[in-house]
């Protein structure tokens, strides 16, 4: 299966961002793509009061997404915001085309390094995973790449293959801190890790999480395969499943597990 990764710098107009989705989709799908992942945040930038552009998955927003997806058919991963019960919102992964209209909620929010997201956003609480082509992919969003035991619950729930979406802080070690965490997430589970950043802006939003860059692909053995620099740009990458078979053979972390 070919994914794409789309390294783009959305802004705060969720129009223009859909502008970007329809063109970078466009340029994967002539790659090959099957699987088209934008960032945490593709529908608007951090660093706003995102109440306002927040939609519910059958908005209009996300339904746009969907008709991009099924005119080059193919799946679009793409961050965007739902409104939450309490008054807040969820920060929420829509999966989208091919008859796939689901969302996976944000569960590990992102109160560190002087942020709270927890403020405004309303935390989800359930693994997602989405079956594409026979191949069951896994679903995370930034911080949650932190907490390697949901990458192990995705595994256990058949992912070979884990999508993260990011819009990752800037900040002293942390763009080294985004590539440890992305092979290490990979060596937790065994599995294809193939996370899709933020470009980094070059401007400071009022110390908003809006992205470093570097999306990384790396390997079920925690080897970097493909990765960006800061600027926006775009992955191809082949997912082979059978490498998943031979890396847990090669390395049952999963099976041994005693905990």
């Amino acid at each position: 299966m070919r994914v794409a990764l789309c390294q783009i710098n959305s802004s705060t107009d969720p129009a223009a961002n859909l502008d970007l989705v329809r063109s970078e989709t466009k340029r994967a799908a002539a790659g090959g793509a099957r699987v088209v992942v934008f960032p945490e945040a593709t529908m608007c930038r951090f660093g706003v009061p995102l109440g306002m552009v927040a939609e519910p998955l059958d908005g209009t927003w996300a339904s746009a997404v969907r008709d991009i997806a099924d005119e080059h058919a193919v799946i679009i991963v793409a961050g965007m915001f739902t409104p939450a019960l309490d008054g807040r919102v969820t920060n929420t992964l829509l999966v989208t085309g091919g008859g796939h209209h689901v969302g996976y909620d944000k569960i590990h929010l992102f109160d560190a390094f002087g942020f709270t997201e927890s403020r405004t956003v309303a935390p989800g609480s359930e693994p997602v995973t989405v079956e594409v082509d026979g191949v069951t992919l896994g679903l995370a969003t930034c911080y949650d790449v932190r907490f390697p035991e949901l990458f192990r619950a995705l595994a256990d729930r058949g992912a070979t293959a884990v999508l993260v979406c990011a819009s990752w802080g800037a900040g002293p070690g942390k763009r080294e801190q985004w590539e440890l965490l992305v092979r290490a997430r990979a060596l937790d589970c065994t599995s294809w890790v193939l996370a899709c950043g933020q470009a980094d802006p070059r401007v400071d939003h009022n110390g908003a999480p809006t992205g470093v860059g570097f999306s990384t692909v790396a390997s079920p053995l925690g080897e970097v395969v493909e990765q960006l620099a800061g600027e926006p740009g775009l992955i191809l990458v082949d997912v082979d499943a059978d490498a998943v078979t031979r890396a847990r053979q090669t390395l049952p972390v999963l099976a041994n597990r005693r905990l």
